[in-house]
């Protein structure tokens, strides 16, 4: 009986690392422990949900179709007005929806077809931020004019601003 009591008082006294997050369509409450001896602490954000719109996260798949099917403009209209982009090789862009656009048209062009493999997507909204995020994972193949064929694996991170995508950061890991 000493053990059952000095378990129940000890598991309210590390009710404080506790907190309760919704758990999404049903609505019920889900509680998560927060482990105190972690070797890190998050420089961003440890505080996340999955509070990210439907609307946002279409917004995000359909920029990958775009893509895939060579509409520029529809990519165009999902980017903000200004743009950050960290590519999958290593190189960076800041600057215009228009500027990024016209960078990504040419390398389009280039391509006689793309083929997109979408493996999984997961929407991320940091609560301490207000950032919303759309993280996914996929297979690209591309088919250049030339008839050469490049495929790798890709995770890319989509943030969400006011229905916009303003950052974009693309890994890749080329398959042979």
């Amino acid at each position: 009986m000493f053990i059952l009591c000095s378990a129940f008082l000890a598991a309210c006294n590390n009710s404080k690392d506790k907190k309760d997050e919704p758990a999404g369509d049903k609505g019920e409450k889900i509680t998560t422990t927060t482990p105190a001896d972690l070797p890190y602490t998050a420089s961003y954000s440890s505080s996340w949900s999955t509070e990210v719109s439907d609307a946002d996260l279409k917004m995000v798949l359909m920029t990958y179709k775009d893509w895939e099917n060579s509409n520029m403009d529809g990519l165009g209209k999902a980017m903000g007005d200004s743009v950050w982009v960290d590519f999958g090789d290593g190189s960076t862009f800041n600057g215009t929806n228009a500027e990024l656009i016209k960078r990504w048209s040419t390398l389009r062009d280039s391509l006689s077809s793309v083929t997109i493999d979408m493996g999984g997507w997961h929407k991320m909204y940091a609560t301490d931020k207000k950032d919303g995020y759309v993280v996914t994972w996929y297979k690209e193949i591309d088919t250049y004019k030339t008839g050469k064929v490049d495929s790798a694996v890709y995770h890319d991170i989509n943030q969400v601003k006011n229905g916009k995508i303003t950052w974009y950061s693309q890994y890749k890991r080329p398959l042979k």
